[in-house]
């Protein structure tokens, strides 16, 4: 009875520690970022969501996928440009799982997939563009990259959110040449602009001066005909002036030299008997004479001897 107690006791306490271990190995913990794939027997069964999960022991199996956004270094690798130039490059590629059993199922290694699936594309793209179309296209090839990777991961559950090719390194000799070339034609551009800030400065002082020389010119014609209608004004008003004040005896001073032209001739004349007229003449020996008409009435003057009427 004894021995029957003991083995007894013996198998509850194997019992025991089978039941514990059983418990142990059938709790699984699967993270909040992740997912469990459960697979009985090697094949998949379920899918267990984040927190503690139960699984059959020593016959379910737990495999836990990152459904977090993950990157992988695409290794630095020379590649031949069109014009046969040997350049170095390297990119990152950001991937996604989206289905984590395709990822689990579809592919054996991904990293190594997308590693070579990207550096046989680099080769590609690469090879169909010259070295400063490569240099200038670094967007295009980025987004041309994660198309062909995106449309090839798409299989295996995995979704390429971006690709960013890291550097695109030329040989040490062509990498002087094109420092010396972009220097050659910054040096240019200066050239050029200094060039073009002087034609514009002679431009602007030439037309500055032209417009000085019409607004002189201009302001001098202006003057002249100012000046020119001024003293034809002038002109005009000591006209009238003297036409008005001055017409009397202007007449006056015309009659008399009319009659001092005539009486220096040997001729016989009658001059009035107007004895200021003969005072402004300045004809002192004259005396006027009043004739006889033929009723005997005098009328007139006479000259003195040597002067007739």
């Amino acid at each position: 009875m004894e021995g029957l107690g003991a083995l007894a006791i013996f198998a509850i306490f194997v019992f025991v520690v089978f039941g514990m271990l059983a418990l142990a190995k059938g709790a699984r913990t699967v993270k909040q970022y992740e997912k469990g794939l459960i697979t009985r027997l090697g094949k998949f069964h379920a899918m267990a969501p984040s927190g503690l999960t139960f699984i059959v022991p020593f016959v379910d199996d737990i495999v836990r996928v990152d459904m977090r956004e993950q990157v992988i270094t695409v290794p630095p690798q020379k590649l031949i440009t069109k014009d046969n130039v040997t350049v170095e490059v390297d990119a990152v590629v950001y991937y996604k799982v989206i289905d984590p059993v395709k990822s689990q199922f579809e592919v054996q290694d991904f990293g190594y997939a997308c590693t070579t699936l990207a550096q046989t594309n680099l080769r590609n793209l690469i090879g169909d563009r010259t070295l400063d179309e490569t240099l200038v296209a670094r967007d295009m090839i980025n987004s041309n990259l994660r198309h062909v990777l995106d449309d090839a991961t798409n299989n295996w559950g995995v979704k390429v959110t971006r690709v960013e090719v890291q550097k695109i390194e030329p040989p040490r000799d062509i990498t002087d040449a094109m420092s010396r070339q972009m220097k050659a034609e910054r040096e240019k551009r200066a050239a050029i602009l200094e060039a073009e800030g002087i034609k514009q400065s002679q431009i602007l002082q030439s037309e500055g001066k032209k417009q000085s020389e019409i607004l002189k010119a201009e302001g001098d014609a202006q003057a002249r005909i100012t000046r020119a209608n001024a003293e034809a004004e002038a002109i005009k008003l000591v006209s009238t002036a003297a036409e008005t004040y001055f017409k009397e005896r202007a007449e006056t001073m015309r009659r008399l030299e009319v009659l001092n032209n005539t009486l220096a001739q040997n001729t016989k004349y009658i001059v009035p008997s107007n004895s200021s007229l003969v005072n402004v003449l300045g004809l002192d020996g004259i005396t006027p004479v009043a004739p006889k008409l033929p009723d005997g009435q005098p009328s007139g003057s006479t000259l003195p001897a040597g002067r007739s009427i």
